[in-house]
C-alpha cells in the first residue's frame, strides 16, 4: 500500500483548521505534534470509564490498573526496554530530568566531573548545572562544530578522565536537528566509568529507539512530541535504578517503577500516550513488508520507517528550497547523502531581518513556524546568533505535505523579494 498523506491528516482532526479561509500549515511540530483522533478518544473513554485510582478491589479501580499496566508495556516496548518496570512516567522530559537528576546526584560528591553538551535543549543542562552548583560538581562541555553541525567524538575523548561520573547529551538536537551517536558515546563515557543521560524529546517522532543497543544509562522522551499528550516517558537501566535514592513519600513502594514514580499518576494521559504509540504502529499498513501478524515492535518499526522515508523528502524539498537565497544560512546537515543523519527538525537564519518579524508575517498567511532560540541556549551560542534574536525552525512531519514546504519557500521568496 502505497503512503497516502491525506488519509493519515484525516486522522488529525486538528489539521482542519482554517485562518480566514486558508489551510493552516502545522510546521511546528518540533514544540509540539497534533493529536490523531484515536488518541482523544483513548483519552475520553479512561476519564469517563476508569476514572479511579489504583488499588482498589472495585470494577474500576481494576480496571485502571489494566490500563496502566499496557501503558508501560507499550511504553517498554516503545523503547526496548530490558523489563517493564525501567519504565516510568511524569509530566514531561523537563520535569523529570530535574527530579531524577536529584537522584542520580545521590551518587556524585564534590570533585566529581559532569559533562554536558552544548547542542542540547535547556532540559538536558539547567538541571545539571543546578546539581553541579549544589553538589561542588566540576562541569565540561563537549562542543560542537558550526560547520558540520556534529560533534568530533575524539572531543568527547578528550573530556574524560577517572572524575567523569555523567554525560548528558541529546539523541537529536532541536536547534540543527542532527542525530547523534548514542552508542558511540556510551562506549566512550562507561570506558571512563561515566553513566550516559540522553534527551530523546527530538528523536522520539523520527525514529525507533532501542534503549539496548545504544548502550545509554538513562532516556528520557515527551509523548507530545510524538502524536500523544503532554507526558513524559523516562527509562533507567535496572542495575543503575536500584543504586539510586528515590526521593518519594514513605508509604510508596520500594518496587520499580513505583519508587520512581511521585504521586498518582495521570490515567487519562496513559491512555493517550498506549494510543500514541499504537497510532505509529499503524502506520505499518503503508509498509509492503509488514506481516499482519507482526508484534507492537516490529509494527513500530516499519511505522517509523514509513515516517522517516516522508519526513526525509519533505526535509530535503525544504533544504533545497532555501538553498537559492544568499541572505538564508541553514543551521544543520544539508548534504542529500547524509539525511540519515539528521531528523526533519529544520532551522535557518536570514541575515539583515528579524525572524520572529518574519514569522509573525508568515502566520497571518496560516503558516505556523517558530522563530527564537527555542530553549537550546547554548546551541544558538555556539552558532553566533543568540544575541541575534536567533533562526526560524520549521520542522515537517508525517502528516505535512509538499505544498505545504513549498508555502514556507514562497513566503521566505516573497519576504526577501527574491533570491
Amino acid at each position: 500500500m502505497a503512503y497516502d498523506v491525506q488519509d493519515v491528516r484525516r486522522q488529525f482532526p486538528g489539521l482542519a483548521r482554517e485562518r480566514d479561509g486558508k489551510p493552516v500549515a502545522f510546521l511546528d511540530n518540533p514544540a509540539g505534534t497534533q493529536v490523531p483522533l484515536s488518541v482523544v478518544d483513548r483519552m475520553a473513554a479512561a476519564m469517563l470509564h476508569t476514572n479511579s485510582n489504583l488499588g482498589g478491589y472495585f470494577d474500576t479501580s481494576v480496571e485502571a490498573s489494566e490500563l496502566v499496566a499496557k501503558a508501560h508495556r507499550a511504553a517498554a516496548t516503545l523503547v526496548n526496554a530490558a523489563e517493564t518496570g525501567e519504565v516510568f512516567f511524569g509530566q514531561n522530559m523537563t520535569t523529570l530530568t530535574f527530579a531524577m537528576s536529584r537522584s542520580i546526584g545521590s551518587l556524585l560528591k564534590q570533585g566529581d566531573e559532569i559533562v554536558l553538551s552544548r547542542m542540547d535543549h535547556d532540559a538536558n543542562v539547567a538541571p545539571w548545572l543546578m546539581l553541579a552548583e549544589d553538589k561542588g560538581l566540576v562541569v565540561r562541555w563537549l562542543d560542537f562544530s558550526p560547520e558540520t553541525y556534529e560533534f568530533d567524538l575524539a572531543d568527547l575523548k578528550a573530556l574524560m578522565n577517572e572524575r567523569t561520573r555523567l554525560v548528558a547529551v541529546c539523541y537529536a538536537s532541536n536547534v540543527t536537528g542532527t542525530i547523534n551517536d548514542i552508542a558511540a558515546i556510551s562506549a566512550i563515557a562507561h570506558e571512563a566509568g561515566a553513566l550516559v543521560y540522553v534527551d530523546a524529546v527530538q528523536y522520539a517522532p523520527h525514529g525507533l529507539i532501542d534503549v539496548q543497543a545504544l548502550g545509554c544509562d538513562f532516556l528520557v522522551c515527551s509523548a507530545y512530541k510524538f502524536f500523544g499528550p503532554h507526558y513524559g516517558i523516562f527509562w533507567g537501566r535496572r542495575e543503575v535504578l536500584d543504586r539510586l535514592r528515590p526521593y518519594k513519600v514513605r508509604a510508596a513502594s520500594n518496587d520499580l517503577p513505583w519508587r520512581f514514580t511521585t504521586g498518582t499518576t495521570n490515567r487519562e494521559q496513559l491512555a493517550g500516550v498506549h494510543a500514541a504509540i499504537d497510532y505509529i504502529a499503524g502506520l505499518s499498513r503503508f509498509d509492503a513488508g509488514t506481516a499482519g501478524t507482526a508484534g507492537l515492535r516490529e509494527k513500530l518499526a516499519a511505522g517509523f520507517k514509513v515516517m522517516k522515508q516522508h519526513d526525509d523528502m519533505l526535509t530535503q524539498r525544504l533544504i533545497d528550497g532555501l538553498k537559492p537565497f544568499n541572505r538564508v544560512r541553514i543551521l544543520g546537515i544539508t548534504d542529500p547523502a547524509a539525511i540519515g543523519r539528521r531528523v526533519s527538525t529544520v532551522s535557518f537564519f536570514v541575515e539583515e531581518a528579524s525572524s520572529a518579524d518574519l514569522v509573525k508575517s508568515w502566520a497571518a498567511d496560516g503558516l505556523q513556524v517558530w522563530s527564537g532560540h527555542n530553549y537550546g541556549l547554548e546551541a544558538n551560542r555556539r552558532l553566533g546568533i543568540l544575541d541575534l534574536g536567533s533562526g526560524i525552525r520549521v520542522g515537517p512531519v508525517h502528516y505535512n505535505t509538499a505544498e505545504e514546504i513549498d508555502r514556507v519557500i514562497g513566503a521566505v521568496d516573497r519576504s526577501l523579494g527574491g533570491r
